[in-house]
């Protein structure tokens, strides 16, 4: 019996929930899904994946997922530690390049002449 209800998951559907959440959701689950040999070895990481939603909400779902794609990663588990920790609510990492701020001990450059 658990054999036939295996087959009722596909990873359309898996994809299509995951959408319907929304489109960063959707592209993380389609990233888990292939980054596995065989999808059917990524659905437990799906399920777990989409199973956050109701834990935390899916608004707050979609956010960790947007920083989840943004730092390149598809884990449920670093998804699941960026709604623990709250990343989620800050949003998505700037790529910006990180410039020192000015010090007054710093020589700077003629120093060295």
């Amino acid at each position: 019996m658990a054999h036939r209800k295996h087959l009722e998951w596909t990873p359309q559907r898996l994809v299509h929930w995951a959408q319907s959440i929304g489109s960063a959701t959707g592209a993380l689950v389609e990233r888990l899904l292939a980054s596995h040999r065989h999808p059917e070895h990524g659905y437990r990481s799906c399920l777990g994946l989409l199973s956050l939603a109701r834990r935390f909400s899916e608004a707050r779902l979609e956010a960790a997922c947007e920083v989840a794609l943004s730092l390149g990663t598809c884990r449920y588990q670093h998804v699941k530690d960026i709604l623990q920790n709250g990343r989620d609510k800050v949003g998505a990492p700037v790529a910006d390049k990180w410039q020192s701020p000015e010090h007054a001990h710093v020589r700077g450059a003629k120093y060295y002449q």
